[in-house]
């Protein structure tokens, strides 16, 4: 049978009702939403607002109008960036960031003199929040920060540092791509401003989800205009939300798909996924030490981490490792740079890459065990 330990990409499996009602959707009802007004069409229109609503219980937010969807956390992440800083602005970021955060900054650091600081961490990926005061200049508009990093797993202080940010005026942006259905989020107790999120990794919906949930009157320009199913006398795109913001027929499917994953982690409760996830991921750290010439990385203790490990075998390439593991365990990880090369710099693999293996809700302590055994027997040959 086999293992899937790459859930840090893409959750899977997902759970049976999110499959069960993108079907029972794309066969009896089928419409857009907010493009008319005849039964179906009111329907969808009812689900596309019961997933802002789920969204809003499991990150303590009451604004459903400003939870607006998007086709992955990249494009959310683009919009807040692209939308928020202007001219000369300076922006604060993690060592850890994912190249959806730093390639649009490095863009704007050459179009628009964007002003790029990077907070010093160790190498472990710990950040003390103390570090971003320093930083903080007269024209700093934004601070971003993966709240976990998809490396290493390290958990950020976003709750420190959202203080910080509210204190100086400055807005905060949060990367939940790791943590958003696997890790408790409370947008109000953490005075975050933007939360860009995925669908299709923890909350366990399906690809081409995503979205951002603004917590600001700040102004923010759109990426893109054009229909919206409203205002379609008026030359110009609408101002409010969650119109301004998404142009275009949504992908109502994967949004339905969406709603069930998040309304089955809200079941659930995110403390019991957390608790659940938090001891699979102690039972891997533990077992992973037993094989030879292992070199794990970032922090050694679950309570730091999300269910995220990577790890090096010595004489042994990563892509050998993953190799390997497909072909003859029937083992799925992720191995290479994944995105972040950044964090490969901190934890000094940036010129060999690394294993990566992402625990999710639904693997075992069996999942772990295999996976032990077949790079026990792999670090031998």
């Amino acid at each position: 049978m086999a293992i899937y330990l790459d859930n840090a990409a893409t959750s899977y499996p997902k759970p049976d009702i999110v499959m069960d009602k993108m079907y029972y959707f794309m066969k009896n009802i089928g419409a857009t939403a907010g493009r008319g007004a005849y039964k179906s069409e009111i329907e969808s229109d009812r689900l596309v607002y019961n997933c802002r609503n789920n969204l809003c219980k499991l990150f303590n937010f009451d604004r459903p109008s400003n939870v607006v969807f998007t086709y992955n956390i990249t494009e959310s992440l683009n919009l807040a960036i692209n939308g928020i800083l202007k001219n000369g602005d300076h922006v604060i970021i993690s060592s850890l960031e994912h190249n959806s955060v730093t390639r649009p900054l490095k863009i704007l650091e050459k179009t628009k003199n964007i002003q790029i600081s990077k907070v010093p961490c160790n190498t472990y990926g710990l950040t003390n929040p103390n570090d971003i005061e320093n930083l903080i200049r007269t024209n700093t508009k934004l601070i971003i920060f993966t709240h976990a990093s998809n490396v290493i797993g390290t958990i950020q202080p976003i709750k420190q540092i959202g203080k910080i940010a509210r204190k100086n005026n400055i807005l905060f942006l949060v990367d939940s791509a790791q943590t958003a259905g696997a890790y408790p989020i409370d947008i109000k107790e953490y005075n975050i401003d933007l939360l860009a999120f995925t669908g299709h990794k923890s909350l366990l919906g399906p690809t081409g989800t995503g979205g951002l949930i603004i917590n600001c009157d700040a102004e923010i320009k759109a990426l893109k205009a054009g229909g919206t199913g409203v205002d379609s006398k008026y030359p110009y795109q609408p101002e409010y939300l969650p119109n301004k913001f998404e142009s275009g027929t949504l992908n109502v499917v994967g949004i339905v798909g969406l709603s069930e994953g998040v309304n089955y982690i809200n079941n659930i409760g995110i403390s019991s996924i957390r608790e659940k996830e938090q001891i699979l991921t102690e039972y891997a750290l533990k077992t992973l030490k037993e094989i030879p010439n292992i070199i794990i990385y970032g922090p050694k203790s679950a309570d730091k981490i999300v269910g995220v490990i990577s790890f090096n075998i010595e004489g042994i390439p990563c892509d050998e490792v993953g190799f390997q593991l497909d072909k003859t365990y029937n083992i799925m990880v992720r191995v290479g740079f994944h995105c972040a090369p950044t964090a490969h710099r901190i934890i000094g693999t940036y010129n060999t890459g690394c294993v990566r293996i992402g625990i999710g809700y639904f693997n075992t302590k069996s999942d772990i065990d295999i996976l032990t055994e077949s790079l026990v027997e792999l670090s031998k040959t």
